[in-house]
């Protein structure tokens, strides 16, 4: 058997925000927020996952969401990719969540706590040793919380896991073995397949259980997610190249400039289509400060015309 890669965002939701998914969210949500403690009983899945209809590298899935016992909202999210700005995302769509809940007029007394999940396939936080992190706020000084309960932040960095299949002892141990290695085994383990939820996360899982159109977008994006690796690790080798060569801060700067210039052109290219030199040469004249606003811009180009649209916009001449 081959099983789909949890780590992807198409698969991610696929396996765990699926309208028959409840049973399988609840399991892995007690295990990773409750150490494995019934707390959670019922959920609802807010936005249920569909399989795609439309084609293309822009296919995008929204972060599982869900409604848990004591009116929490959970949002959880898989995230490959150590992008620029990340943690502030974070950030952001937690305190969204929170602050949409309320209509223009309402009572901030009707507010429920929100929990920011975050599965992450890279090292966050490497001052820390453990697995699973949780963060709240509190005063600066004294460490005494404020609000404790109305929002969280709980991080779980896959790379920090290195238990074997046989020094699996908790559901939570299960649950990030699956997460970690479900995409390299070719079985179904014993001891992962005791447990109803993760028996039928793997029936989910498994290609030959999807269809033509999903496997091709499985393909496609986990395709995305190399090219982004490999982009990543050729701009950083091209702009520290250039700075050694030409030896001088000014020469390292210009260097990692055109590094994340040629990281953006190819994102692009791969988003709306060939660039034509004119566009590539207005890009290249963007200042740094431009270039990273062109970076979180260029997720939302579904065509050339939008990023001409947007260079226009921030005065880059023709």
């Amino acid at each position: 058997m081959n099983f789909i890669n949890p780590k992807t965002d198409f698969a991610f939701k696929k396996i765990f925000g699926s309208a028959g998914s409840k049973d399988i969210l609840i399991s892995f949500l007690n295990a990773i927020l409750y150490e494995a403690q019934p707390v959670i009983e019922d959920l609802e899945i807010i936005d249920p996952y569909l399989a795609p209809k439309i084609k293309g590298v822009k296919d995008t899935y929204l972060d599982v969401k869900a409604k848990i016992s004591g009116s929490k909202t959970v949002i959880i999210e898989m995230q490959v990719l150590n992008v620029e700005s990340f943690e502030k995302r974070i950030l952001y769509n937690a305190t969204k969540a929170y602050s949409l809940q309320l209509k223009s007029g309402e009572n901030y007394n009707l507010l429920n706590p929100v929990i920011a999940l975050t599965i992450t396939d890279f090292q966050m936080f490497e001052h820390l040793e453990t697995v699973i992190s949780r963060f709240c706020i509190k005063e600066k000084n004294n460490l005494v919380d404020y609000l404790a309960d109305e929002l969280e932040f709980v991080f779980v960095e896959l790379p920090k896991f290195d238990k074997t299949l046989a020094e699996l002892e908790t559901l939570t141990d299960k649950w990030i073995y699956f997460m970690k290695t479900a995409r390299t085994l070719r079985s179904v383990p014993e001891e992962l397949g005791n447990v109803p939820e993760l028996r039928k996360a793997f029936t989910i899982a498994n290609e030959a259980n999807l269809d033509p159109d999903e496997l091709e977008d499985l393909e496609r994006r986990e395709i995305f997610i190399q090219d982004q690796r490999g982009a990543i690790t050729k701009a950083t080798r091209i702009g520290i190249e250039q700075g050694i060569r030409q030896g001088i801060e000014q020469g390292i700067e210009q260097g990692i400039k055109q590094g994340n210039v040629t990281l953006i052109v190819r994102q692009l290219e791969h988003s709306v289509g060939v660039l034509s030199p004119e566009i590539q040469t207005r890009i290249a004249q963007l200042s740094a400060q431009q270039l990273q606003s062109l970076g979180e811009a260029l997720l939302d180009f579904a065509s050339v015309s939008d990023l001409t649209t947007w260079l226009q916009a921030h005065n880059n001449r023709q």
